[in-house]
């Protein structure tokens, strides 16, 4: 994987946005301010719009009010939720109708119920699945349900693995985190619908009839990933999680086609990074491999300057010094 060049904006380049939520369009309570005005000029210029979502407690009416709140206009069909994802998986696998015991909160009983299965709450309603998914104020006492009908061999779903969540007080515990205490009671990994894996995005291309998407997200181990396991371009944000020095340390499948600051790089082109003779060349910089450490010398946009250092990173043979990664990262700003 390298970062491609765009000749026109990204809007007009691919047919469909699939947008991450945290990191992308919100930060906690606070909207990214490059959000609103990039959503509807895409919109604008013909874009059709899902926004995709590992979090599986809220509903899709919840998530679009929240959104119209903060400026960003979203339908109820727009939203695309690890809660619907992980209900179609179930429902593609049992009877309609069948009890599906909820760990989780209102948003995923809801999805159940809007496939056709029946959300119950303790085992012995004979559960043919259970369905995990994040809920901080879920007790105790529910999850030792789950546990109990897992290891009575009903088939075990969480809407995603997430291992932490970024909140307002900090990086907390994430789904995945919570789905270990199921799966180590019952020594049954669970089958996982969110990103990386496919339902989650295949729920959202299915949804917007998208034949050439563009991901957008802020994750290389989620949204990325989720890219390139599917064979679509990406584009990552740098308004979320992901740092330059993750960046340049990323394997090949947590490497995005292109990068921006935020969301507003969906309507924008994309410089080309010239390799030459082991030298990315992008704006007014030069990055570099020597002896195992990254250099960088030029001036001009800083983004231009990260992503000569990617280029060069990525295409070293090289077992890079973190001490000049995070040197060079530092020259620009990071």
């Amino acid at each position: 994987m390298t970062l491609l060049a765009a000749s026109r904006p990204l809007h007009s380049v691919y047919d469909t946005a699939l947008i991450d939520l945290d990191g992308v369009v919100y930060l906690g309570p606070r909207v990214v301010p490059a959000a609103p005005d990039a959503v509807a000029k895409a919109r604008a210029q013909g874009m059709r719009v899902a926004f995709v979502t590992n979090n599986a407690a809220r509903t899709p009416a919840a998530i679009a009010e929240r959104l119209t709140a903060l400026g960003v206009t979203a339908a109820v069909d727009e939203v695309v939720t690890s809660a619907q994802a992980a209900a179609r998986l179930i429902a593609e696998r049992v009877a309609p109708g069948s009890p599906v015991l909820v760990v989780g909160d209102t948003g995923l009983r809801q999805a159940v119920r809007a496939q056709g299965l029946r959300p119950v709450t303790t085992v012995h309603d004979r559960p043919v699945a259970v369905v995990q998914g994040y809920a901080p104020r879920s007790g105790f006492d529910l999850a030792i349900e789950g546990a109990l009908a897992v290891a009575a061999g009903a088939l075990f779903v969480v809407s995603n693995n997430d291992a932490t969540a970024p909140m307002g007080r900090g990086i907390q515990p994430g789904n995945g985190s919570f789905a270990r205490v199921i799966a180590h009671a019952t020594r049954q990994e669970p089958l996982v619908a969110g990103k990386p894996e496919p339902p989650l995005h295949d729920e959202g291309v299915r949804r917007t009839g998208a034949v050439d998407p563009l991901v957008i997200g802020d994750r290389l181990d989620t949204d990325i990933e989720s890219a390139t396991r599917r064979g679509a371009h990406s584009l990552l944000v740098l308004s979320g999680v992901t740092t330059p020095l993750e960046l340049l340390l990323a394997p090949p499948k947590h490497r995005p086609s292109y990068l921006a600051h935020d969301i507003g790089g969906l309507n924008e082109t994309h410089p080309q990074v010239l390799l030459d003779g082991g030298r990315a060349h992008c704006g007014g910089w030069t990055a570099s491999v020597r002896g195992g450490r990254l250099e960088l010398r030029g001036a001009g946009e800083r983004l231009d300057g990260l992503r000569a250092l990617c280029v060069a990173a990525w295409h070293s043979d090289h077992v890079l010094s973190p001490a000049s990664l995070r040197e060079t990262t530092g020259l620009l700003g990071w």
